[in-house]
């Protein structure tokens, strides 16, 4: 990560961070009364092909013992009516924030990967996370709800694996990578401001569908 995307994280997380914060405060409330402990979804993910760290969401989903893998339709009963909505504006992501502080994540950059995929498919998250991974990024901006589609119709965890490894890793890659190589403030801007314009435009007239990114749970 060069310095200059990272005073670029700092700076927006910092101010996000005193101007959401009250939000925050009141989703948690919201969520304490609607659908009690715990709080927060915290899970593993990669930042380099050896380097885990520890990805802070709202949750999103009823707890369960035993889990692994991407989500699909097979999980989509787990998701609560309150996580629901949350999922549909992104404001699970608000604790990300934290992520971003600490150089976890950056705003901008390839969704970071569960460990399990790394190691399945090591050449190819050599190449993606050479960038920091994001919040947000080309291939969120661009494939994200396709992926969706493609997810939410999976009924089984074997079934969600194949489709996910055959089709969604291959290509937020290759857009992943293209990202890497065009990567500069002007293009995050760019990027940024494609995300706030996609949310906007889905509250206006758009009915999300339950299924999440690559989370497998939250």
């Amino acid at each position: 990560m060069t310095w200059r995307k990272r005073i670029f994280d700092l700076f927006f997380a910092s101010l996000l961070v005193v101007i959401l914060g009250p939000v925050l405060i009141w989703l948690l409330i919201w969520l304490l009364i609607k659908e009690g402990r715990p709080l927060f979804y915290v899970a593993e993910r990669m930042k380099a092909p050896d380097v885990p760290f520890k990805l802070w969401k709202l949750r999103t989903m009823k707890t369960a013992a035993a889990d692994r893998g991407v989500s699909g339709g097979d999980k989509t009963d787990r998701i609560t009516e309150t996580g629901a909505w949350l999922r549909a504006k992104r404001l699970d992501e608000f604790p990300q924030l934290w992520n971003i502080l600490r150089g976890d994540l950056s705003f901008v950059g390839p969704r970071p990967p569960l460990r399990e995929y790394v190691e399945r498919f090591p050449d190819l998250y050599a190449d993606v996370l050479k960038s920091r991974p994001g919040v947000t990024g080309l291939a969120t901006i661009r494939f994200h709800k396709h992926e969706d589609r493609l997810l939410a119709r999976c009924r089984t965890p074997e079934e969600t694996d194949r489709i996910y490894t055959r089709i969604c890793v291959p290509r937020k890659a290759r857009l992943d990578l293209i990202y890497q190589r065009n990567q500069s403030t002007c293009y995050d801007f760019d990027l940024v401001f494609q995300t706030i314009g996609n949310l906007f435009r889905r509250r206006a007239g758009q009915k999300p569908p339950n299924s999440p990114d690559s989370s497998p749970t939250g």
